[in-house]
């Protein structure tokens, strides 16, 4: 048997894939329109800023999942290696998951920032809830 926090641990895997796919089915058309040449040369990231707005914020949130939840994956299999992942951790996890796919969504398709950063803010709170709970855990053995 598998501690249920793993499950969204998988799942912020999963979605991490498919916006890595997301990511290159607009990107390439793009360079393509654009007949962009690429350059090994060129410092890193300018001839990606020369691609449309709207295509770089799908690798824009692809960064961003590379990021903080490396620190959900590192909690989460400390809360299941420590018979933890289940009941409040695994309802904090998926809910971390699920305002981190909604993240990927108001960023890649409108980027509307206020609304990013909102929910980016309420997805750091339940990783503090999740980092809180293994902390009163560890602790206590």
């Amino acid at each position: 048997m598998h501690s249920p926090i793993l499950n969204a641990v998988v799942a912020l895997v999963v979605w991490s894939l498919v916006m890595w796919a997301w990511m290159y089915a607009t990107r390439i058309p793009a360079i393509m329109k654009m007949k962009l040449k690429l350059e090994p040369e060129a410092p890193r990231g300018e001839q990606m800023n020369l691609l449309p707005a709207n295509v770089r914020w799908k690798a824009d949130n692809y960064n961003h999942l590379m990021e903080q939840p490396t620190i959900f994956y590192a909690i989460a299999i400390t809360l299941a290696l420590m018979n933890a992942g289940d009941g409040i951790n695994a309802t904090l996890a998926w809910t971390y998951v699920g305002l981190r796919v909604l993240h990927s969504f108001v960023q890649a398709v409108v980027n509307k920032i206020e609304v990013r950063f909102a929910v980016f803010f309420i997805s750091s709170l339940v990783l503090i809830a999740l980092a809180f709970n293994a902390a009163c855990i560890a602790l206590a053995s």
